[in-house]
């Protein structure tokens, strides 16, 4: 198997795992793991009514929830332990109950420990609801021990 077809694997078994013990993303939020390749990811959540703010619409703290979930697939990918460093959000347009929003990730550098990694969360319509800029820093040990 090549090189990248090896990443491609070990960061899709990276990416089950992370999702499988997850509980916040996967049963509170009720996200969805649609991908996870190295340095990037995709996920997805359904505005709820439970999800709604004293203005009816998507709090904006959810939002930040779904990018800051999809940052810690995408900057974990590799199997190395990484961690939010520090990380900024813009919004851009107020999600609504029913949306679908959907957000990517990719990898924008990794030099040595750290990475800086731009996140996209877009509505059904494909209508850009916030950006997300995070800084990751790798510290000791492997997602999948067996792997390392």
């Amino acid at each position: 198997m090549s090189d990248v077809k090896n990443a491609e694997a070990l960061a899709r078994r990276v990416g089950e795992s992370m999702f499988a013990a997850d509980r916040a993303s996967r049963e509170f939020m009720q996200m969805e793991l649609l991908s996870c390749a190295p340095g990037r990811a995709v996920m997805r959540m359904m505005v709820r009514q439970d999800m709604l703010n004293g203005h009816e619409i998507c709090h904006g703290g959810l939002i930040f929830t779904l990018a800051d979930s999809t940052f810690a697939f995408a900057c974990n990918s590799y199997n190395k332990v990484a961690v939010a460093a520090g990380c900024s959000i813009e919004f851009l347009k107020p999600a609504q109950l029913g949306d679908v929003l959907t957000c990517e990730g990719v990898e924008q550098t990794l030099q040595g420990r750290h990475g800086i990694y731009d996140m996209r969360v877009s509505n059904q319509r494909g209508e850009v609801i916030a950006m997300f800029r995070g800084k990751s820093a790798q510290i000791q040990g492997a997602v999948i021990p067996e792997a390392a």
